[in-house]
This record gives C-alpha cells, structure tokens and sequence, in this order.
C-alpha cells in the first residue's frame, strides 16, 4: 500500500489503517526502538504504539505535506525512544554509558528546542538518494556503526565514514541556505 493511500485509509477507516500500518512498518519501528531501549520489552511496545497513535492523528498532516513514512515513522520512533529513555533514566531505572546517555538527552531538547528544523532535517535525509540516505537513516536513526552499515550495504566502512561525512556537509549546506543553520 502507498503512503497516500495509507494515510487516506487512516483518516477514513482508522482501525484498518492502524493495521495496515503495523503490518508494513512495525519491524522498522521496532527495530529503531530495539537500539534506545534494549532493556525493556514493555517500555518499546508502549513506544510502538506511541508511535501509530502519532501517526494516525498527524495523518490528514502527512497526506496533505506528501511526507513519504518511512523516515517520518523513523524520526518519530526515535524521538518518542529518546524520550521514554529520559524519563526510565529519571527514575533510574534504566543504565547506559555516560556518552550515550548524554548525547540521547542532547538529541531530545534539540528536537523539542526545534520541532521544525528536525521535520527539516528528517525530510532531507528522505530526498537522499541511495545509498547516502540508507547510510544516514542506520547511522543516526537506528544507531547503527560504521561496521555494521557497511556490512548492511556491502560496503568498505571507509566508503561509509565518507558518504557521511559529504552528507553532513551538504546537510549543513542545505540548512544554512534555508536559515537553519548557522555556524558558530
């Protein structure tokens, strides 16, 4: 089922739309939760229907703004991972390295600090060809190493650190000619 079609399908007959839904992207959703949230099978299957909850009431949203799922369920499935680790993490509950836990609560108030730039960001990583945005979407949404997504994409891992470094250059590229970004 195409995305429009999708999300019309959620609009008009919203329980049919969450299970067509479900059985298309549940495993990615899953899979992106699996990575900030390791420890606890119930705290992702909440996040998992967090994630289908947003998506059914920013349907009419998406249609109308033709935003392709895929990425926006990443983002999404990320941001709402981010922040259910932030709130295990206030009740101590939950344990990662320091340097994780640090950077995911940096990602959460950027993404709060700026809703738009992040929808921004999400979409331009979407207009990516392959394999530049495969690359982006392993690396900074289901957190995935440069080994990993070389193994992923039958790629050297030097070939991978390289396409990540020009995309991050043409992202901040991008985000400055559209007043995003600017360089400190």
């Amino acid at each position: 089922m195409k995305d429009r079609e999708l999300t019309r399908l959620l609009q008009t007959q919203p329980e049919e739309g969450l299970e067509a839904a479900m059985l298309a992207y549940a495993p990615l959703v899953k899979a992106v939760l699996n990575r900030i949230l390791p420890q606890n099978p119930c705290d992702r299957e909440e996040c998992i229907a967090d994630v289908f909850v947003s998506l059914w009431r920013n349907a009419a949203k998406l249609e109308c703004t033709a935003t392709p799922l895929r990425p926006w369920l990443i983002v999404t499935a990320r941001n709402k991972g981010i922040d259910r680790y932030n709130a295990l993490r206030r009740r101590e509950t939950v344990t990662l390295d320091d340097g994780l836990a640090e950077t995911l609560g940096e990602l959460a108030e950027f993404d709060r600090a700026t809703a738009d730039a992040a929808d921004l960001v999400g979409a331009l990583v979407a207009a990516m060809e392959p394999p530049d945005r495969d690359i982006f979407l392993r690396k900074y949404y289901l957190l995935q190493s440069g080994r990993e997504i070389a193994a992923a994409l039958d790629m050297s891992v030097e070939s991978v650190n390289t396409r990540l470094s020009r995309g991050r250059d043409r992202l901040r590229r991008q985000l400055t000619e559209k007043g995003v970004y600017t360089h400190a």
